[in-house]
């Protein structure tokens, strides 16, 4: 029978944005502050996540922030050629500010501000939710370069994302701004289809774990998005039930799952043993349970 074109339309509207982007305003001032310590550097503060894409949905709280340092920057350099990475190793300045100096100052203004409501978890700085303010996830961030070309400082290709190091010490890269850019085209160039396309999805997966049917933690949204960031254009339209079925049906017969990108177009979607895709498995277990759900309404 297929779930009702009724519910996904409710399942479709966007979330709150006026608390969280209070939230946000808030977080970005505090963050800013001119008695930081590292007031005076190049840094940006942003939005990523679902409210920075329009993506949100009523279920989630979190407001996800980046602060990011531009005076240092990390590199990939794989797809250098060995005369670029000769040139790129003669123009390096080593950092004399490290990551985890950065990291503690941020932690410091953020515990000034927030006090006890602020803990430093494995990835993010967590800022609990408190009267009308939202909780916040804050990640501290420097500069990624993926360098396509090297020849000299003035003359290189790279794409730029940010980097931060998890509890072990693991670097971590990702491409926000490409994520967000590439996920608006694609709304566009679908007739607007995308976003409450997403919205739903969330909204299925959030009745997934509510009711015992997926495990919590094993279909972030973030890849969500991913997902049908892949799905043909041609696939959406007509109705939210329509592109529920054709998106699905083209993941599962049509699509070769290997090949499918995140929608910043930097990593593959679907993959192992890497932190910046989604674990093959996990991402199979919430298609099919969607696709269950589906069925069995």
């Amino acid at each position: 029978m297929g779930i009702p074109e009724s519910q996904l339309e409710v399942w479709s509207h966007q979330g709150s944005i006026t608390q969280s982007a209070a939230t946000y305003n808030t977080i970005k001032n505090v963050s800013e502050a001119t008695t930081a310590t590292y007031h005076g550097k190049n840094y940006k503060v942003f939005l990523q996540g679902s409210y920075g894409n329009d993506t949100n949905i009523y279920a989630e709280s979190d407001v996800d922030v980046v602060i990011r340092l531009d005076d240092v920057y990390y590199s990939d350099l794989e797809q250098l050629s060995s005369e670029d990475k000769d040139a790129y190793d003669q123009a390096f300045i080593p950092a004399t500010y490290s990551y985890a100096e950065y990291k503690r100052e941020v932690l410091r203004v953020l515990t000034d501000r927030f006090g006890t409501d602020v803990v430093a978890g494995d990835k993010a700085i967590a800022v609990a939710a408190n009267g009308s303010r939202r909780k916040s996830d804050v990640i501290v961030a420097m500069q990624f370069r993926r360098y396509w070309k090297f020849k000299s400082t003035y003359d290189a290709t790279f794409d730029e994302g940010i980097c931060f190091f998890d509890g072990a010490g693991t670097r971590i890269a990702n491409y926000p701004k490409q994520h967000s850019e590439n996920l608006t085209a694609k709304h566009q160039e679908s007739k607007k289809w995308l976003k409450p396309m997403v919205r739903i999805l969330k909204n299925i997966r959030s009745k997934l774990v509510a009711d015992g049917r997926l495990e919590p933690g094993i279909a972030p949204f973030y890849y969500i998005e991913g997902l049908l960031y892949n799905v043909p254009n041609n696939k959406f339209g007509s109705s939210y039930a329509d592109c529920f079925v054709n998106a699905m049906n083209w993941i599962q017969t049509e699509a070769n799952k290997r090949e499918l990108v995140c929608a910043n177009e930097q990593y593959y979607l679907l993959w192992e043993g890497t932190p910046t895709s989604w674990e093959r498995a996990d991402g199979e277990a919430f298609i099919e349970a969607a696709i269950k759900l589906w069925n069995e309404w």
